[in-house]
């Protein structure tokens, strides 16, 4: 048959802007609260695929986007949205909102506690960027759906992870781990996605890597390794256009990256240079507070390149000789539960139970990635007497049946016995599975370590073999729907090691959410999803805004200059590998964040002789480009503008522009926000 009788399903493809206020707000992974946003280095979209049944109205939506992890707030504001434009088309069941877990986006926009700490309570402004840019994503793809084909590819990726708690994967058993060649999932799947004519629509890949190649030193939002790759994939095919424009969509979406990191040269200490990679990640002088992880560039800028690029590379070769072709029928099956209460049967006469949330002392200590703020050490399975205290007082004491729960957890938050304003975690979760022919992506609500996301598989896998759906592709979509911490196995979580520690509802957790999945499988493979219970249904809390960001007000210029006047002056001329740099007047960003959805900062423009015109070359959304917000005092500030010109650009006239938005106060009641523009000489590229 032709290309067209062989279109099987409607496919629709969209990118949004969700990138929010750049300057003040803390950045979302680390839980650092010094790690505030202090400019831009690339924009955070969201990317939303469509699959739809031309026969009926069954559809399955997939987005990946450039945040840390999707909240439950998040969730529920988009499926509300959802519902009021499209009613009941795009729903709990068959919408899937998957974060790419990079840690240099904005944060605030969490409803549960405990995330308030660390992002300076619940930012209006941040959560509706992030809410705003999905649903536009979504529509974009909506409209634009066409009759096309899939296809599925796999391949292994080297030399873009490690695993950073080797020590708690060797507690799994042997006879396990000799089934595997690496302590990581060093396999990528692709799914390409072409109209009935065989024109490029766009592929999501799936790879279980942390987006941590930008350490917690950075203030720069930007969507991290995984971002680069999707802006190398989508420069590449969008021919011509401006980063973040052209309708060719490519998201590098996450999966089961607990243990994962992209820091591949592995854990340093930072004062002496010796290895710390030792159970307890833990330097002989400074402790584990020391001990960061490298990765393979000599700066976290070219870190993230090179993993970044890595992963294009296999991305595009997976791409272009995709020829298993999906096909088969749509379905998507959902289910909120109360984790903090799940009975497991895990053989006939063994019976056990998930807890209440709770943080352990690792968890403090973070990783080899960005350490935690506390003299903590990694492994703790004792408690510190002074933290012990401290908790007691600010938090009280974890019950006697919550400690015996997490058995061998020390207790450091016990967050699901905590109420004030209202809980600190979750207790309802969703568990959900979409299936798009012989594709299952499995939605989880968070980070599944390298073993547990491995258990996982197989066991959805067998759950589709014995019930007549053989062969099923089944991967791993991470950071979905609500944000749980981290999934590890039992036996990682006897060790009590960062991941251990945070992996929130017990030493259990990991059989209940195979249980779960199981179920769902099944009601997929046995076509009995409308049978499903709901479960209870997750509370929206009544909190439009809660902050600690300070109030946006009347700016000024210093005596004799205007917003946009320039302050440091580029260089007359340039090579490429130099910076150009400029330094204007300059306003908060967050007011161009509040005033508009989607706005540019900044244009490379190159002259052109043949019209006399200055034409854009680059946006903001370049990775060459960087734009830097400093605060001063008074009501002053000023941007910085960098563009690292990159090897064969092209000689020439260029220039760089800066577009901001002060506050100026009219009356005593009454301040308003006033677009400008400021420029860079000429200089000429050489």
């Amino acid at each position: 048959t032709d290309v067209a009788e062989a279109a099987r399903y409607l496919v629709g493809v969209g990118r949004a802007d969700c990138t929010g206020p750049v300057a003040q707000v803390p950045l979302m992974g680390y839980a650092n609260p010094d790690q505030v946003g202090g400019g831009l280095l690339s924009r955070l979209y969201s990317r939303a695929f469509i699959v739809a049944d031309p026969e009926d109205s069954k559809r399955v939506v997939f987005v990946s986007i450039d945040i840390g992890m999707v909240s439950q707030r998040v969730r529920l504001e988009v499926l509300k949205q959802l519902q009021s434009k499209y009613g009941e088309l795009y729903r709990q069941d068959n919408v899937i909102l998957s974060g790419t877990h990079t840690h240099s986006g904005p944060g605030g926009y969490f409803q549960y506690t405990l995330f308030w700490i660390t992002s300076k309570g619940l930012i209006r402004p941040a959560l509706s960027s992030i809410v705003n840019g999905i649903v536009k994503s979504i529509e974009i793809a909506h409209e634009n759906m066409k009759k096309g084909r899939l296809f599925i590819n796999r391949g292994t990726v080297e030399n873009s992870q490690i695993n950073r708690s080797p020590f708690s994967y060797l507690e799994n058993p042997e006879s396990e781990r000799k089934r595997y060649s690496s302590n990581t999932d060093k396999e990528m799947v692709v799914l390409k996605m072409v109209d009935e004519d065989g024109h490029e629509l766009g592929l999501i890949s799936w790879f279980a890597v942390h987006p941590v190649s930008m350490n917690n030193s950075n203030h720069l939002v930007n969507s991290d390794n995984v971002g680069y790759a999707s802006y190398l994939f989508e420069q590449e095919k969008n021919k011509g256009m401006l980063p973040g424009e052209g309708s060719f969509v490519a998201a590098f979406a996450s999966s089961n990256l607990g243990d994962v990191s992209p820091n591949t040269r592995g854990p340093f200490c930072i004062n002496t240079g010796d290895s710390c990679d030792n159970p307890q990640s833990s330097c002989p002088v400074g402790g584990a507070a020391m001990c960061m992880a490298k990765g393979p560039g000599s700066d976290m800028f070219e870190s993230t390149r090179i993993i970044g690029q890595n992963i294009f590379l296999k991305a595009k070769e997976l791409y272009e000789k995709a020829s298993q072709e999906v096909k088969g029928p749509l379905s998507s099956a959902h289910q909120w539960v109360n984790m903090s209460n799940v009975s497991v049967e895990l053989n006939a006469t063994h019976t056990v139970k998930t807890c209440k949330p709770a943080l352990g002392h690792s968890f403090a200590a973070g990783t080899i990635d960005g350490v935690g703020a506390f003299n903590f050490t990694q492994g703790s399975v004792e408690g510190d007497p002074f933290w012990d205290q401290i908790r007691d007082q600010l938090l009280g004491e974890p019950s006697n049946e919550t400690k015996a729960c997490h058995k061998p957890k020390p207790i450091l938050f016990s967050t699901g016995e905590m109420t004030w304003p209202h809980p600190w975690h979750p207790d309802i979760v969703d568990v959900q599975i979409a299936a798009i022919g012989s594709l299952a992506i499995l939605a989880v609500p968070g980070e599944f370590t390298t073993m547990s996301g491995r258990r996982l598989r197989e066991a959805v896998k067998s759950e589709f073999d014995s019930h007549g759906t053989p062969g099923m592709n089944v991967v791993i979509a991470g950071l979905c729907n609500v944000y749980t911490h981290y999934i590890t196995t039992y036996e990682e979580y006897q060790v009590q090691r960062y991941e251990a520690a945070s992996t929130i509802y017990g030493p259990h957790t990991l059989s209940a959410y195979i249980q779960l999945y199981r179920g769902l499988a099944k009601a997929i493979a046995l076509n009995a999803t409308e049978d499903l219970p709901r479960g209870p249904e997750p509370p929206l809390f009544n909190v439009t805004s809660v902050t600690l960001l300070p109030s946006l007000s009347a700016e000024s210029a210093p005596a004799g200059k205007t917003f946009g006047d320039v302050l440091e002056e580029v260089r007359p001329e340039y090579q490429e590998r130099e910076v150009a740099e400029v330094t204007f007047v300059g306003a908060n960003p967050r007011n161009s964040a509040e005033n508009a959805t989607e706005h540019n900062f900044l244009m490379v423009e190159r002259y052109s002789n043949i019209s006399s015109s200055w034409r854009a070359v680059l946006n903001d959304a370049s990775w060459d480009t960087r734009f830097y917000w400093s605060k001063g005092s008074r009501g002053r500030s000023n941007v910085t503008i960098e563009w690292h010109i990159p090897a064969g650009t092209e000689p020439g006239t260029y220039r760089l522009r800066y577009f901001g938005h002060y506050k100026k106060r009219v009356s005593l009641f009454r301040i308003i926000t006033v677009p400008f523009e400021g420029s860079s000489s000429a200089f000429q590229i050489t």
